[in-house]
């Protein structure tokens, strides 16, 4: 008995960890935001042992900011941090695209059509949720079309710290976080491994430049508080 309810202890906690997981790679936080262990307990349906817990690995991830036990935020970047992250995932995300690149099956590729197509629809009725759920999801099949889930798992903590802040940006950003997906999508019909690794390169840079932006823009109005 003992065994099996260290299991399901464990357990919950991970699927807590993977829900908050998701939510941040996903948008649903924005920098800033205070997360309530409470609060957050009621949502679950737990306890506050398994939240405090998956908070703190978020600590450890970066992702999260403890300040006191009162005081939990959805972590900033500064600009220098970003430019390192961004630097990151173009070598990271370029090998994804280049490896998919060389073994994409039609399915695969229709299922990244479909995810922008959906993006699209999602950027013209201004969902910013939506949109930047589908933004990782097109970032994240790359990784898994490649079949490379280590690399899977470098990402994820790299989309941790990134995930609120692409959400925030997104709506500002427009078409330019998602011009550069079609390249991919067309340069991995082609099985050109230069191509697509350029072109989601182009994406990380260029379309990324509204979160930069507002990253610099957030700087910007901190220094003057000061």
């Amino acid at each position: 008995m003992t065994e099996f309810s260290t299991l399901e202890y464990a357990n919950l906690n991970s699927v807590v960890y993977g829900a908050l997981c998701d939510a941040l790679m996903q948008g649903r936080f924005q920098p800033g935001d205070r997360l309530k262990i409470r609060d957050l307990a009621e949502q679950f349906g737990t306890s506050v042992t398994p939240i405090r817990d998956a908070i703190l690995r978020l600590v450890n991830d970066e992702a999260v900011t403890f300040r006191s036990p009162r005081d939990i935020r959805i972590a900033g970047l500064s600009e220098e941090r970003y430019r390192e992250i961004r630097a990151i995932r173009v070598r990271l995300e370029g090998l994804a695209a280049e490896t998919a690149a060389q073994v994409a099956t039609s399915a695969e590729i229709q299922a990244l059509e479909q995810i922008v197509r959906e993006n699209e629809a999602a950027i013209a009725e201004g969902d910013r949720l939506r949109g930047t759920q589908l933004n990782q999801a097109f970032h994240f099949m790359l990784p898994k079309i490649a079949g490379l889930p280590v690399l899977t798992s470098i990402l994820r903590r790299l989309w941790l710290q990134m995930g609120p802040h692409i959400s925030g940006a997104y709506l500002a950003g427009g078409r330019a976080m998602i011009d550069h997906h079609y390249p991919v999508i067309e340069a991995l019909k082609r099985h050109d491994p230069a191509a697509a690794s350029m072109a989601i390169v182009d994406d990380i840079l260029l379309g990324g430049k509204p979160i930069l932006d507002r990253i610099a823009s957030s700087a910007e109005r901190e220094a003057r508080r000061a």
